[in-house]
């Protein structure tokens, strides 16, 4: 069996009906030239086929009841993994459009898995229009994070678009890390010696910690420090209670215009990302007659894998910063992201990389305890929005000779933040998913919208006159 660690297993722990903690990930595909009438019935055939499940495919709870869940959670191999279950072959109805894809997507997203079998499943579905098909995985956050859900999902893809009989993503095995030792290879005098290494280092981490924790509250008392702090964004539409039915939307920008962007106004691709959502957010909530006087702040993942590590699990830190949204002038709400984001980046940059998952914990600690004691929604939350920005890859993919079209993320919401904003690279273009509470936004798909025309809007006001000229700029939603 296989320990889970204290942030993979706060996900677990806080899992409801309202907030299932899955995340997920939407690809969507043109079929190869010459494709016979039965090439997805045959590949979802082939996929059920597979022998061998690799892990984190094959992991089940060890205890899947509620104890299970929340004292000490720990994973085992399924050894008779039912595939007929996890691989689910759907058709979307005419005309298969993206507002089609979208809804039946929203659908699946709000469907908890079964915390009797492996967490994850698998969707193909065809009958999207322009003779393309899509594949819909959902896997649970305690098993993966944004970084190596994009990993395991592309380790199975290919650059070659005449390359046939491949393996589905769960029977490929993740690499191991340089210098990983199996359980195996461990030994006991080992286990010590690492054991009397983690006391020292946290002896060593506990003052970089306090002194983090430290900055955090002066910058409570304090707010021209500029180091935006947890609980000092504003209630607003977003931060109340949801329940478990989600709405999903989407929008495909092209990377180069986003680059150019940045590239003028001195700002990091992430800071035009933050100002296109808190742009769309401030209009959204003054047509709803809802624009918090202080600006909304929003909740950034920041990843902490190694570059050579191909694992699973969740291995992020956390920044907070200011969205501007009471801004009025665009270009100082980009200004006002752009110190913001230094700020909390400088903070960050304070500490040791060893510390960061402590750090992570320390800042996490209030949202988990307001999530396992109810009280997620009905206070102040500790960041108003979570918006993620995940790099992907950058080559154009295929599998089974399908050429990839466009990636998107599907998140996870909670009580007190009902809509969470993730991006995905892939192929010179930047996919938005929109995850929100179909109940608390019933409007969310209009922030898809939204973010389009801030772009246009922010281009048109820092790019030369050259470039404002109309380009090829693709925008897509889903319902």
């Amino acid at each position: 069996m296989k320990r889970l660690g204290t942030l993979d297993a706060s996900w677990l722990a806080v899992e409801s009906e309202d907030t299932p903690m899955h995340v997920g990930n939407l690809q969507i595909f043109s079929l190869p030239d010459g494709a016979p009438e039965t090439f997805l019935r045959d590949m979802v055939t082939s996929m059920k086929e597979t022998g061998d499940v690799a892990t984190p495919w094959s992991y089940k709870l060890a205890w899947s009841g509620f104890l299970g869940r929340v004292v000490a959670p720990s994973w085992k191999v399924d050894k008779k993994i039912d595939l007929d279950y996890h691989v689910r072959h759907s058709a979307l109805p005419r005309p298969g459009g993206e507002r089609e894809l979208g809804i039946l997507v929203s659908r699946l997203h709000s469907n908890p898995l079964d915390f009797d079998r492996p967490l994850w499943e698998c969707h193909v579905i065809e009958g999207l229009e322009n003779n393309r098909f899509a594949l819909y995985t959902k896997m649970h956050h305690s098993l993966i994070d944004g970084i190596s859900g994009v990993r395991l999902m592309q380790r199975v893809l290919t650059t070659d678009p005449d390359k046939r009989n491949m393996p589905p993503p769960w029977s490929v095995r993740p690499e191991r890390r340089r210098g990983n030792k199996t359980d195996s290879e461990a030994s006991i005098p080992a286990a010590i010696s690492q054991a009397m290494d983690a006391l020292k280092l946290q002896a060593d981490m506990a003052p970089r910690l306090w002194q983090a924790g430290s900055r955090l509250v002066h910058s409570v008392r304090h707010p021209e420090d500029g180091l935006t702090a947890p609980f000092t964004g504003p209630v607003s539409k977003i931060n109340h209670r949801v329940t478990g039915q989600r709405r999903f939307a989407t929008q495909h920008y092209q990377l180069d215009l986003i680059k150019e962007v940045a590239h003028e106004s001195g700002a990091s691709m992430n800071d035009v990302v933050l100002y296109l959502c808190g742009t769309a957010l401030r209009r959204f909530l003054l047509e709803q007659d809802d624009l918090p006087d202080a600006p909304l702040t929003a909740g950034i993942p920041v990843n902490i894998r190694p570059s050579d590590d191909q694992g699973t699990g969740t291995q992020i830190s956390f920044m907070i910063a200011s969205l501007a949204t009471n801004e009025a002038d665009p270009l100082t709400r980009l200004q006002h992201i752009k110190s913001s984001t230094r700020r909390a980046k400088e903070h960050l940059q304070k500490l040791p990389k060893s510390a960061l998952t402590q750090y992570t914990m320390l800042l996490m600690s209030p949202y988990i305890l307001q999530l396992m004691s109810g009280l997620g929604g009905r206070m102040r939350p500790v960041f108003n929005v979570t918006i993620s920005n995940v790099p992907g890859p950058q080559r154009t993919l295929y599998y089974e000779g399908a050429r990839l079209e466009a990636m998107y993320p599907v998140s996870l919401i909670t009580h007190g933040g009902a809509l969470n904003i993730t991006c995905l690279s892939y192929a010179g273009s930047l996919n938005f998913g929109y995850t929100g509470c179909r109940d608390t936004l019933p409007s969310m798909q209009k922030l898809a919208v939204y973010t389009g025309e801030a772009l246009d809007e922010i281009a048109a006001l820092i790019l030369p006159p050259k470039s404002t000229k109309p380009r090829k700029h693709t925008s897509k939603k889903q319902a």
